[in-house]
């Protein structure tokens, strides 16, 4: 998956409360906490986990990883509004 690069000026500054909210809003579940690991389950029953530290944003190769992982797609994060 790429973006282009006035995507990545927007989602490179988004923190993990950020994130988490657009989990929640397109329709994923907190399975499990563990620490500072938590456990989100999509509705068709994809499985990430979040490294959850409030306040705090991802690297580049971390924050990739997690939108390849999570497959949300440029469309999707427009209706996030997690870009614009």
């Amino acid at each position: 998956m790429k973006f282009s690069s006035h995507v990545w000026d927007q989602l490179k500054n988004k923190t993990c409360d950020e994130l988490i909210a657009a989990l929640k809003k397109d329709g994923w579940d907190l399975r499990k906490t563990s620490g500072a690991k938590q456990t989100w389950k999509a509705p068709d029953g994809r499985r990430i986990v979040i490294h959850y530290h409030p306040g705090r944003t991802y690297g580049p190769k971390l924050l990739k990883a997690l939108l390849i992982d999570i497959g949300w797609t440029e469309n999707d994060l427009k209706r996030l509004k997690l870009i614009k």
